[in-house]
């Protein structure tokens, strides 16, 4: 719907180019192997052990004099902040994508992966999984568009409740794990037409999510800080330092993925008669990657490759990397765009979005000549 970097393809040309996509699919699942599968294990391994050297340094400095505390809190937040992040991310994000389902081993299955966060795998399942990864970037059907809560396209309707939206946006990414878990519960639909059958489904569905939410408060806001005694407030704040700063990290790596300056988006009638080449082309044009190594890699579950993360969302992540040099040099043989830029520039871009788009829009030319008419 804005304006394209990409060159339009012919129909032969895009059926080409969406070949060469599948082809350089086919050839890496055919290489899947003991690898792969050592690689999640040792990322398995890290979330585990991070998070009990996490506990354990608050609960130990919980019991030690003033300089010290403030040592041993601040490392084991780090810790715990690192195993959270990990385990959202590279863990699992990937896992209840079905990426390792091929293993065969019950702690990667993704239908049976639950994470260290406060929403369900099952309703991120059909939130991301199959609306947003299947609907990209479509107006209408794709609520990842601003996730109901902030104006980040010209085409979205402006309201004067978006003029605050910079301080939605900065309570949304503090508190984002929250944001997935009531995605699917669909709140807005209680004050509209179907009132009465909204709450009936909110019942049925809001149940896993109680469950779900009250074990994780239970958790990290009463278990591990009563264990803890004198030094409740220690791991306490220990517990909610380390959601918070999961909670940032995981917002800015999301949204430098799909709201920097050159992400396109789309009308519904793209859906009209959409081949798998033209599915391609739709992730690529609205997805956008973070250049980084081997660290940031790691920590945005390899997300810095959100374009290779939209073509082979099923596919291991820890194979981006040496995907994306192939999808690239096809996107510049092909004519279609590749956008990547460094963390600082491409989060730039979204607190530009953020803060135009708090504003109404100026209406196109096309619109000004017609209401002439």
């Amino acid at each position: 719907m804005n304006k394209s970097l990409t060159r339009q393809l012919s129909n032969e040309e895009l059926e080409k180019f969406g070949a060469e996509i599948e082809a350089l699919r086919a050839r890496t699942v055919a290489d899947l192997g003991e690898r792969d599968a050592r690689y999640i294990r040792n990322i398995y391994k890290l979330v585990r052990w991070s998070e009990l050297l996490g506990r354990a340094l608050l609960m130990i400095g919980a019991f030690l004099p003033t300089p010290w505390l403030i040592g041993f809190w601040i490392l084991g937040t780090l810790s715990l902040a690192l195993s959270k992040i990990v385990d959202n991310m590279e863990l699992g994000h990937n896992v209840i994508h079905g990426q390792y389902d091929w293993m065969g081993d019950p702690h990667f299955k993704g239908k049976q992966f639950e994470w260290d966060i406060v929403a369900t795998s099952e309703n991120w399942r059909k939130t991301h999984n199959f609306r947003h990864h299947t609907y990209t970037n479509i107006h209408g059907l794709d609520d990842d568009i601003g996730y109901g809560v902030l104006r980040l396209f010209p085409e979205q309707r402006w309201t004067p409740a978006a003029l605050l939206q910079p301080l939605y946006a900065l309570i949304f990414a503090l508190m984002f794990q929250w944001g997935v878990a009531i995605q699917d519960l669909r709140l807005g639909q209680l004050f509209g037409k179907r009132r009465k059958a909204a709450r009936a489904e909110l019942r049925r569905a809001g149940v896993p999510v109680l469950k779900k939410v009250s074990r994780q408060l239970i958790k990290d806001y009463l278990l591990f800080p009563l264990l803890a005694g004198p030094g409740f407030l220690v791991v306490f704040t220990g517990n909610l330092v380390a959601n918070g700063l999961r909670n940032l990290w995981t917002y800015t790596i999301i949204f430098c993925g799909h709201f920097t300056t050159e992400v396109e988006t789309f009308p519904k009638g793209v859906l009209k008669n959409e081949t798998r080449a033209h599915w391609y082309w739709r992730q690529i044009r609205g997805s956008s990657n973070i250049s980084g190594g081997f660290v940031l890699n790691t920590l945005s579950g390899n997300l810095s490759h959100q374009i290779e993360h939209h073509l082979f969302p099923d596919v291991p992540a820890n194979r981006y990397v040496e995907m994306a040099p192939v999808v690239r040099d096809i996107c510049k043989r092909y004519g279609v765009n590749y956008n990547t830029g460094s963390l600082p520039v491409q989060f730039a871009q979204v607190v530009w979005r953020i803060l135009r788009h708090a504003l109404p829009s100026r209406p196109r030319a096309s619109q000004l000549a017609g209401a002439r008419g």
